[in-house]
Protein backbone atom coordinates (compact mmCIF):
# COMPACT_ATOMS: atom_id res chain seq x y z
CA UNK A 1 0.00 0.00 0.00
CA UNK A 2 1.31 3.45 -0.94
CA UNK A 3 0.53 5.20 2.33
CA UNK A 4 1.84 8.59 1.26
CA UNK A 5 -0.26 8.60 -1.90
CA UNK A 6 -3.41 7.42 -0.12
CA UNK A 7 -2.91 9.91 2.70
CA UNK A 8 -2.43 12.77 0.24
CA UNK A 9 -5.74 11.88 -1.44
CA UNK A 10 -7.78 10.96 1.63
CA UNK A 11 -5.96 11.24 4.97
CA UNK A 12 -8.99 10.08 6.99
CA UNK A 13 -9.33 6.89 4.95
CA UNK A 14 -5.59 6.24 5.14
CA UNK A 15 -5.74 6.62 8.92
CA UNK A 16 -8.62 4.12 9.14
CA UNK A 17 -6.80 1.56 7.01
CA UNK A 18 -3.61 1.90 9.04
CA UNK A 19 -5.57 1.56 12.28
CA UNK A 20 -6.99 -1.75 11.01
CA UNK A 21 -3.52 -2.90 9.93
CA UNK A 22 -2.03 -2.02 13.31
CA UNK A 23 -4.82 -3.69 15.29
CA UNK A 24 -4.57 -6.89 13.23
CA UNK A 25 -0.80 -7.15 13.43
CA UNK A 26 -0.65 -6.47 17.15
CA UNK A 27 -3.32 -9.12 17.69
CA UNK A 28 -1.39 -11.64 15.60
CA UNK A 29 -4.08 -11.79 12.93
CA UNK A 30 -3.91 -11.32 9.13
CA UNK A 31 -3.96 -7.64 8.18
CA UNK A 32 -6.00 -6.24 5.25
CA UNK A 33 -2.73 -4.98 3.73
CA UNK A 34 0.88 -5.33 4.78
CA UNK A 35 2.52 -2.48 6.66
CA UNK A 36 5.53 -0.88 5.08
CA UNK A 37 8.69 -2.93 5.79
CA UNK A 38 10.41 -0.17 7.81
CA UNK A 39 7.31 0.15 10.00
CA UNK A 40 6.77 -3.59 10.36
CA UNK A 41 10.36 -4.14 11.48
CA UNK A 42 10.03 -1.34 14.00
CA UNK A 43 6.82 -2.86 15.40
CA UNK A 44 8.57 -6.21 15.71
CA UNK A 45 11.43 -4.60 17.65
CA UNK A 46 9.00 -2.92 20.01
CA UNK A 47 6.96 -6.07 20.58
CA UNK A 48 10.16 -7.88 21.51
CA UNK A 49 11.07 -4.93 23.74
CA UNK A 50 7.86 -5.22 25.73
CA UNK A 51 6.39 -1.75 25.12
CA UNK A 52 2.63 -1.59 25.75
CA UNK A 53 1.11 -0.20 22.52
CA UNK A 54 -2.01 1.01 24.31
CA UNK A 55 -0.36 3.04 27.05
CA UNK A 56 2.06 5.96 27.07
CA UNK A 57 5.48 5.30 28.52
CA UNK A 58 7.30 8.53 29.19
CA UNK A 59 10.72 9.05 30.71
CA UNK A 60 11.18 12.10 32.91
CA UNK A 61 12.23 15.09 30.77
CA UNK A 62 15.59 16.67 31.35
CA UNK A 63 15.76 19.80 33.45
CA UNK A 64 16.03 23.17 31.71
CA UNK A 65 19.61 23.40 32.95
CA UNK A 66 20.53 20.03 31.45
CA UNK A 67 18.83 20.89 28.15
CA UNK A 68 20.87 24.09 28.00
CA UNK A 69 24.08 22.24 28.86
CA UNK A 70 23.46 19.74 26.06
CA UNK A 71 22.65 22.52 23.62
CA UNK A 72 25.93 24.24 24.39
CA UNK A 73 27.98 21.07 23.88
CA UNK A 74 26.11 19.59 20.90
CA UNK A 75 27.60 19.89 17.42
CA UNK A 76 24.01 20.35 16.21
CA UNK A 77 24.02 23.95 17.47
CA UNK A 78 26.24 24.82 14.50
CA UNK A 79 23.66 23.68 11.94
CA UNK A 80 20.53 25.14 13.55
CA UNK A 81 20.58 28.11 11.12
CA UNK A 82 20.55 25.67 8.17
CA UNK A 83 17.69 23.67 9.66
CA UNK A 84 15.68 26.76 10.51
CA UNK A 85 16.15 28.30 7.09
CA UNK A 86 15.24 25.09 5.31
CA UNK A 87 12.34 23.91 7.45
CA UNK A 88 10.90 26.40 9.88
CA UNK A 89 9.08 28.92 7.68
CA UNK A 90 7.26 26.26 5.66
CA UNK A 91 6.61 24.14 8.75
CA UNK A 92 4.90 27.02 10.53
CA UNK A 93 2.65 27.73 7.53
CA UNK A 94 1.80 24.03 7.21
CA UNK A 95 0.97 23.75 10.94
CA UNK A 96 4.00 21.64 11.70
CA UNK A 97 6.76 21.95 14.22
CA UNK A 98 10.47 21.35 13.76
CA UNK A 99 12.10 19.20 16.43
CA UNK A 100 15.82 18.54 16.86
CA UNK A 101 16.90 15.74 19.18
CA UNK A 102 20.40 14.63 20.16
CA UNK A 103 21.94 11.19 19.76
CA UNK A 104 20.21 10.07 22.97
CA UNK A 105 16.79 10.94 21.55
CA UNK A 106 16.41 13.92 23.89
CA UNK A 107 14.50 16.88 22.44
CA UNK A 108 16.83 19.90 22.56
CA UNK A 109 15.00 22.34 20.26
CA UNK A 110 11.32 22.73 19.27
CA UNK A 111 10.05 25.52 17.06
CA UNK A 112 7.10 26.19 14.80
CA UNK A 113 3.33 26.60 15.01
CA UNK A 114 2.32 27.63 18.59
CA UNK A 115 -0.96 25.64 18.56
CA UNK A 116 0.90 22.52 17.42
CA UNK A 117 3.54 23.07 20.09
CA UNK A 118 0.78 23.08 22.71
CA UNK A 119 -0.64 19.84 21.31
CA UNK A 120 2.84 18.32 21.38
CA UNK A 121 3.12 19.20 25.06
CA UNK A 122 0.04 17.08 25.75
CA UNK A 123 1.72 14.18 23.99
CA UNK A 124 4.91 14.52 25.99
CA UNK A 125 6.73 15.80 22.91
CA UNK A 126 8.40 18.54 24.93
CA UNK A 127 11.85 19.93 25.58
CA UNK A 128 14.07 17.40 27.27
CA UNK A 129 11.73 14.47 26.51
CA UNK A 130 13.18 11.08 25.57
CA UNK A 131 11.86 9.96 22.16
CA UNK A 132 14.02 6.94 21.52
CA UNK A 133 12.16 4.13 19.76
CA UNK A 134 12.71 1.72 22.64
CA UNK A 135 11.08 4.22 25.02
CA UNK A 136 8.04 5.56 23.12
CA UNK A 137 7.72 3.16 20.18
CA UNK A 138 7.82 3.79 16.43
CA UNK A 139 8.10 7.53 15.78
CA UNK A 140 9.78 10.13 13.58
CA UNK A 141 12.65 10.77 15.99
CA UNK A 142 13.53 7.37 17.40
CA UNK A 143 13.03 5.20 14.32
CA UNK A 144 15.29 7.21 11.94
CA UNK A 145 17.99 7.01 14.63
CA UNK A 146 17.70 3.21 14.64
CA UNK A 147 17.61 2.61 10.87
CA UNK A 148 19.95 5.54 10.09
CA UNK A 149 17.88 6.85 7.20
CA UNK A 150 14.90 9.22 6.77
CA UNK A 151 11.55 7.75 7.84
CA UNK A 152 7.99 9.07 7.74
CA UNK A 153 5.53 7.74 10.29
CA UNK A 154 1.88 8.42 9.57
CA UNK A 155 -1.09 8.00 11.94
CA UNK A 156 -1.37 4.41 13.24
CA UNK A 157 2.05 3.53 11.94
CA UNK A 158 3.05 4.90 15.34
CA UNK A 159 3.34 1.95 17.69
CA UNK A 160 1.71 3.66 20.67
CA UNK A 161 -1.98 4.43 20.21
CA UNK A 162 -1.87 7.96 21.66
CA UNK A 163 0.43 9.09 18.82
CA UNK A 164 -1.93 7.97 16.05
CA UNK A 165 -3.23 11.49 15.47
CA UNK A 166 0.18 12.66 14.26
CA UNK A 167 2.33 12.51 11.16
CA UNK A 168 6.11 12.76 11.53
CA UNK A 169 9.04 12.79 9.13
CA UNK A 170 12.54 12.57 10.54
CA UNK A 171 16.07 12.26 9.19
CA UNK A 172 19.27 11.35 11.03
CA UNK A 173 22.12 13.84 11.24
CA UNK A 174 25.56 12.21 11.17
CA UNK A 175 29.04 13.57 11.78
CA UNK A 176 30.91 13.60 8.44
CA UNK A 177 34.21 13.09 10.26
CA UNK A 178 33.41 9.64 11.62
CA UNK A 179 29.82 8.74 10.69
CA UNK A 180 28.70 9.03 14.31
CA UNK A 181 25.01 9.79 14.90
CA UNK A 182 24.62 13.35 16.17
CA UNK A 183 20.86 13.40 16.38
CA UNK A 184 17.66 13.63 14.35
CA UNK A 185 15.70 16.48 12.80
CA UNK A 186 11.95 15.90 12.61
CA UNK A 187 8.94 17.74 11.23
CA UNK A 188 5.68 16.77 12.94
CA UNK A 189 2.07 17.84 12.95
CA UNK A 190 -1.56 16.68 13.08
CA UNK A 191 -2.22 13.85 10.64
CA UNK A 192 -4.43 16.01 8.38
CA UNK A 193 -1.34 18.14 7.58
CA UNK A 194 0.50 15.21 6.04
CA UNK A 195 2.08 15.82 2.61
CA UNK A 196 3.81 13.16 0.45
CA UNK A 197 6.82 15.43 -0.20
CA UNK A 198 7.56 16.05 3.48
CA UNK A 199 9.99 13.17 3.85
CA UNK A 200 12.07 14.19 0.82
CA UNK A 201 12.04 17.79 2.06
CA UNK A 202 13.31 16.89 5.54
CA UNK A 203 15.90 14.50 4.14
CA UNK A 204 17.26 17.15 1.77
CA UNK A 205 17.60 19.74 4.52
CA UNK A 206 19.36 17.18 6.71
CA UNK A 207 21.87 16.64 3.89
CA UNK A 208 22.42 20.40 3.68
CA UNK A 209 23.11 20.45 7.42
CA UNK A 210 25.65 17.64 7.05
CA UNK A 211 27.27 19.52 4.15
CA UNK A 212 27.67 22.51 6.48
CA UNK A 213 29.40 20.26 9.01
CA UNK A 214 31.77 19.09 6.27
CA UNK A 215 32.55 22.71 5.42
CA UNK A 216 33.26 23.45 9.07
CA UNK A 217 35.60 20.47 9.26
CA UNK A 218 37.46 21.64 6.17
CA UNK A 219 37.78 25.11 7.69
CA UNK A 220 39.14 23.67 10.95
CA UNK A 221 41.74 21.65 9.00
CA UNK A 222 42.78 24.82 7.18
CA UNK A 223 43.29 26.60 10.51
CA UNK A 224 45.28 23.65 11.82
CA UNK A 225 47.33 23.61 8.61
CA UNK A 226 48.29 27.23 9.23
CA UNK A 227 49.51 26.29 12.71
CA UNK A 228 51.29 23.20 11.40
CA UNK A 229 53.24 24.88 8.58
CA UNK A 230 55.87 26.69 10.71
CA UNK A 231 56.14 23.72 13.08
CA UNK A 232 56.85 21.23 10.29
CA UNK A 233 59.26 23.67 8.64
CA UNK A 234 61.47 23.53 11.75
CA UNK A 235 61.53 19.75 11.90
CA UNK A 236 63.44 17.12 10.03
CA UNK A 237 62.32 13.58 9.39
CA UNK A 238 58.83 12.17 9.00
CA UNK A 239 55.97 13.98 10.70
CA UNK A 240 52.34 14.86 10.22
CA UNK A 241 49.74 17.02 11.95
CA UNK A 242 46.26 15.65 12.52
CA UNK A 243 43.08 16.96 14.12
CA UNK A 244 41.58 15.32 17.25
CA UNK A 245 39.77 12.79 15.03
CA UNK A 246 42.93 11.83 13.16
CA UNK A 247 42.23 13.71 9.89
CA UNK A 248 45.47 14.91 8.33
CA UNK A 249 46.11 18.64 8.02
CA UNK A 250 49.74 18.51 6.85
CA UNK A 251 52.62 16.09 6.34
CA UNK A 252 56.39 16.37 6.04
CA UNK A 253 58.88 13.80 4.78
CA UNK A 254 56.31 11.05 4.23
CA UNK A 255 53.41 10.14 1.90
CA UNK A 256 50.08 11.81 2.56
CA UNK A 257 47.48 9.68 4.37
CA UNK A 258 43.94 11.09 4.69
CA UNK A 259 43.39 9.88 8.23
CA UNK A 260 45.26 8.20 11.07
CA UNK A 261 43.43 5.98 13.56
CA UNK A 262 43.95 7.49 17.02
CA UNK A 263 43.11 5.86 20.35
CA UNK A 264 40.08 7.26 22.15
CA UNK A 265 42.25 8.52 25.00
CA UNK A 266 45.42 10.09 23.64
CA UNK A 267 48.20 11.63 25.71
CA UNK A 268 51.47 13.25 24.75
CA UNK A 269 54.44 10.92 24.52
CA UNK A 270 55.40 7.64 22.85
CA UNK A 271 52.67 5.61 21.18
CA UNK A 272 52.27 2.96 18.49
CA UNK A 273 49.81 3.78 15.72
CA UNK A 274 48.62 1.06 13.30
CA UNK A 275 49.41 3.03 10.16
CA UNK A 276 52.75 4.45 11.28
CA UNK A 277 54.23 2.13 13.90
CA UNK A 278 56.14 3.63 16.87
CA UNK A 279 55.57 7.39 17.10
CA UNK A 280 55.72 10.30 19.48
CA UNK A 281 52.72 12.63 19.74
CA UNK A 282 52.69 16.18 20.99
CA UNK A 283 49.67 18.48 21.31
CA UNK A 284 49.14 21.47 19.04
CA UNK A 285 46.42 24.08 19.07
CA UNK A 286 43.52 22.14 17.54
CA UNK A 287 45.28 18.83 16.99
CA UNK A 288 48.38 16.68 17.38
CA UNK A 289 51.89 16.63 15.99
CA UNK A 290 52.86 13.01 15.20
CA UNK A 291 56.52 12.17 14.64
CA UNK A 292 57.75 8.82 13.40
CA UNK A 293 59.96 7.07 15.95
CA UNK A 294 63.64 7.88 15.61
CA UNK A 295 62.94 11.09 13.69
CA UNK A 296 62.39 13.41 16.63
CA UNK A 297 65.32 15.14 18.30
CA UNK A 298 66.16 14.15 21.86
CA UNK A 299 63.77 15.70 24.35
CA UNK A 300 62.08 17.50 21.41
CA UNK A 301 64.74 20.21 21.50
CA UNK A 302 65.08 22.90 24.19
CA UNK A 303 62.10 22.99 26.51
CA UNK A 304 61.00 24.63 29.74
CA UNK A 305 58.93 22.59 32.15
CA UNK A 306 56.91 24.56 34.68
CA UNK A 307 55.63 22.54 37.64
CA UNK A 308 52.92 24.62 39.26
CA UNK A 309 52.28 23.62 42.87
CA UNK A 310 51.26 27.09 43.99
CA UNK A 311 47.57 26.29 44.45
CA UNK A 312 46.24 24.19 47.30
CA UNK A 313 44.29 21.61 45.31
CA UNK A 314 45.09 22.16 41.65
CA UNK A 315 48.52 21.25 40.36
CA UNK A 316 49.74 21.21 36.78
CA UNK A 317 52.75 20.77 34.53
CA UNK A 318 53.30 23.04 31.54
CA UNK A 319 55.73 22.29 28.71
CA UNK A 320 57.01 25.22 26.67
CA UNK A 321 59.02 24.66 23.52
CA UNK A 322 59.19 22.09 20.75
CA UNK A 323 55.87 22.31 18.94
CA UNK A 324 54.49 24.99 21.26
CA UNK A 325 53.21 24.75 24.81
CA UNK A 326 50.68 22.59 26.59
CA UNK A 327 49.40 22.12 30.12
CA UNK A 328 48.20 19.05 31.98
CA UNK A 329 46.57 18.90 35.40
CA UNK A 330 48.25 16.51 37.83
CA UNK A 331 46.91 14.00 40.29
CA UNK A 332 48.27 14.32 43.86
CA UNK A 333 50.57 11.33 43.31
CA UNK A 334 51.99 12.64 40.04
CA UNK A 335 52.51 16.07 41.60
CA UNK A 336 54.52 14.40 44.37
CA UNK A 337 56.68 12.41 41.96
CA UNK A 338 57.45 15.33 39.65
CA UNK A 339 58.25 17.58 42.61
CA UNK A 340 60.74 15.01 43.94
CA UNK A 341 62.36 14.69 40.51
CA UNK A 342 62.63 18.47 40.33
CA UNK A 343 64.35 18.44 43.73
CA UNK A 344 66.71 15.63 42.72
CA UNK A 345 67.85 16.72 39.25
CA UNK A 346 70.48 13.99 39.20
CA UNK A 347 67.67 11.43 39.38
CA UNK A 348 66.07 8.89 41.69
CA UNK A 349 65.85 5.12 41.39
CA UNK A 350 62.55 3.33 41.75
CA UNK A 351 63.49 2.25 45.28
CA UNK A 352 64.61 5.77 46.12
CA UNK A 353 61.26 7.21 45.01
CA UNK A 354 59.43 4.44 46.88
CA UNK A 355 61.23 5.47 50.05
CA UNK A 356 60.54 9.17 49.36
CA UNK A 357 56.83 8.65 48.76
CA UNK A 358 55.87 5.66 50.94
CA UNK A 359 58.73 5.41 53.41
CA UNK A 360 59.25 1.88 52.07
CA UNK A 361 61.99 1.32 49.42
CA UNK A 362 60.45 -2.07 48.59
CA UNK A 363 57.34 -0.57 46.96
CA UNK A 364 59.02 -0.25 43.59
CA UNK A 365 56.18 -1.90 41.64
CA UNK A 366 53.78 0.89 42.60
CA UNK A 367 56.35 3.56 41.77
CA UNK A 368 57.14 2.05 38.37
CA UNK A 369 53.43 1.83 37.52
CA UNK A 370 52.89 5.50 38.40
CA UNK A 371 56.01 6.62 36.53
CA UNK A 372 54.81 4.67 33.50
CA UNK A 373 51.62 6.75 33.58
CA UNK A 374 53.61 9.97 33.94
CA UNK A 375 55.76 9.04 30.94
CA UNK A 376 52.65 8.67 28.78
CA UNK A 377 52.33 12.44 28.68
CA UNK A 378 55.83 13.63 29.70
CA UNK A 379 57.96 10.81 28.34
CA UNK A 380 59.88 12.95 25.85
CA UNK A 381 61.22 15.03 28.74
CA UNK A 382 61.90 12.25 31.25
CA UNK A 383 64.67 9.68 31.41
CA UNK A 384 64.85 6.54 33.50
CA UNK A 385 67.47 4.37 35.20
CA UNK A 386 67.38 6.54 37.22
CA UNK A 387 64.19 8.55 36.75
CA UNK A 388 65.09 12.18 36.03
CA UNK A 389 64.23 15.18 33.89
CA UNK A 390 66.15 15.35 30.62
CA UNK A 391 69.37 17.38 30.86
CA UNK A 392 68.31 19.91 28.24
CA UNK A 393 64.98 20.58 29.96
CA UNK A 394 64.87 23.65 32.16
CA UNK A 395 62.67 22.93 35.16
CA UNK A 396 60.87 25.67 37.08
CA UNK A 397 58.80 24.96 40.20
CA UNK A 398 56.11 27.39 41.38
CA UNK A 399 55.57 26.96 45.13
CA UNK A 400 52.75 28.27 47.34
CA UNK A 401 53.24 31.58 49.14
CA UNK A 402 53.14 29.80 52.49
CA UNK A 403 55.65 26.92 52.45
CA UNK A 404 53.38 24.93 54.73
CA UNK A 405 50.87 24.70 51.87
CA UNK A 406 53.19 22.61 49.70
CA UNK A 407 51.09 19.59 48.63
CA UNK A 408 49.17 19.84 51.91
CA UNK A 409 47.47 16.45 51.65
CA UNK A 410 50.68 14.57 50.87
CA UNK A 411 51.92 12.12 53.50
CA UNK A 412 55.11 11.35 51.55
CA UNK A 413 58.03 11.58 54.01
CA UNK A 414 60.23 13.43 51.51
CA UNK A 415 57.52 16.01 50.85
CA UNK A 416 56.69 16.51 54.52
CA UNK A 417 60.37 17.03 55.23
CA UNK A 418 60.61 19.72 52.57
CA UNK A 419 57.64 21.83 53.56
CA UNK A 420 59.18 25.17 54.26
CA UNK A 421 62.37 24.40 52.31
CA UNK A 422 63.57 26.72 49.61
CA UNK A 423 62.52 26.12 46.02
CA UNK A 424 64.72 23.71 44.05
Amino acid sequence: MDVTHLAAVDSARAARVLSEVRAARLAGQPAPVSPRPVIERSWERRLRGGIDPDHDVRADPLSREEVQRRRETSVLRHVLPVLREGLLAAADVAHHIMVVADEDGRVLWREGSPPVLRKADGLGFELGADWREDVVGTNGVGTPAVVRRPVQVFASEHFVRSQAGWTCAGAPLTDPRDGRLLGVVDVSGPLETMHPATLAWVGSVAKLAEARLREMHTESLERLRAVAAPVLARLGGRALVVDPDGWTAAVSGMPYVPRVALPKSLSAGPIRLPALGPCTVEPLAGGWLVRAAGDEPAAHGPATIVLDLSQARRWSVEVRGGAGSWVRELSPRHAELLYLLAVHRSGRSASGLAGDVFGDPARTVTVRAEMSRVRRYLGAFLEHRPYRFAEKAEVEVLLPADPRDLLPHSTAPAVSGRRGAAAP
